[in-house]
């Protein structure tokens, strides 16, 4: 199993509520993603990050498969590459 986490920092005046409801919106979407969770930094610090992604998923090959998805490449990168200042991930066996 594969723990994929991404963090995202928006863009000044984007919405944190429709990014997660945009990341939320894989579920029964992509086969490929086993489990989502999506959460709010509530904290606000300098070093904060406003929304993270954490997916599961079968294997590595499941892990490419996933990031080749439409519906994760038509609707979620797309939204998420043009409201994100900046992201970080994390791809680990679980």
């Amino acid at each position: 199993m594969i723990k994929h986490i991404v963090c995202f920092k928006l863009k000044e005046g984007e919405s944190v509520d429709k990014a997660v409801e945009v990341l939320k919106s894989m579920e029964g979407k992509v086969p490929s993603a086993l489990k989502i969770e999506v959460g709010k930094d509530f904290l606000h610090s300098a070093r904060s990050y406003d929304i993270i992604l954490q997916v599961t998923i079968n294997s590595r090959e499941e892990l490419d498969v996933y990031q080749k998805d439409e519906y994760h490449c038509s609707v979620v990168k797309k939204h998420m590459h043009a409201v994100v200042q900046s992201s970080v991930a994390v791809d680990y066996d679980i």
